[in-house]
């Protein structure tokens, strides 16, 4: 019967991560191993199973990028702001430009500091179209993805965020509320790419993830 309970105690002790069948984790908790930093001098480190970003005064966007490309994918991670006087933002099938520093661009599942907005979860072509959902152009659609973000944030603690990417559709949800459902039919339709962890540049930028992992479809 100890046994038993012993058994039971162990499993539901374990990372939500590894009780997910079919999913990779892609941060190894030691180093950044299969992970390369691109862009301005925002600052990455780790600390346990964390990966903390953060920087001052950081010059240009910067990123902790997958050497690895993925196309069609369920990705799943956590996020939290240490504080909030920086932006922040995941990206997915990323590119980047041509040179020995080539600036990052494509889709960018945002990170915001902006209580006020609360756009968090929402999908930015960083670099390219700008915001492809909310389209700012709709006032109704973003006050409601506003209160949305408002109501499902955590300010203060982990937030799990899902990036489920089939062909040209792109669906996000922010601690279980789905926050897009998008289809791209434009012309900068990307199949494939990198992730990144951006720094945002600007004076200040403290943000950190944990339990990154994917499941390739």
């Amino acid at each position: 019967m100890k046994s038993t309970l012993a058994l039971l105690l162990i499993v539901f002790s374990l990372p939500t991560m590894a009780l997910e069948e079919g999913f990779t984790a892609l941060f190894n908790g030691k180093d950044f191993s299969g992970w390369t930093k691109v862009g301005g001098t925002g600052e990455f480190k780790t600390e346990g199973e964390e990966i903390v970003g953060f920087g001052k005064n950081v010059k240009g966007n910067t990123f902790l990028r997958s050497d690895k490309t993925y196309k069609n994918f369920d990705f799943r991670f956590e996020m939290k702001f240490d504080d909030l006087t920086g932006n922040s933002g995941m990206m997915f099938r990323a590119l980047r430009k041509p040179g020995k520093n080539g600036q990052v661009y494509g889709y960018q599942c945002e990170h915001c500091n902006r209580k006020d907005r609360s756009w968090s979860a929402g999908l930015f072509d960083e670099k390219r179209r700008g915001w492809l959902f909310p389209d700012k152009k709709k006032p109704e659609e973003c006050a409601a993805f506003t209160k949305q973000g408002s109501d499902t944030f955590k300010w203060d603690d982990w937030n799990e965020i899902r990036i489920l990417a089939k062909g040209k559709r792109i669906q996000i949800w922010l601690n279980g509320e789905q926050r897009v459902d998008f289809t791209d039919e434009g012309d900068d339709f990307t199949p494939e790419g990198f992730f990144g962890l951006q720094v945002h540049g600007g004076k200040s930028c403290h943000v950190r993830w944990r339990n990154l992992r994917v499941r390739e479809l």
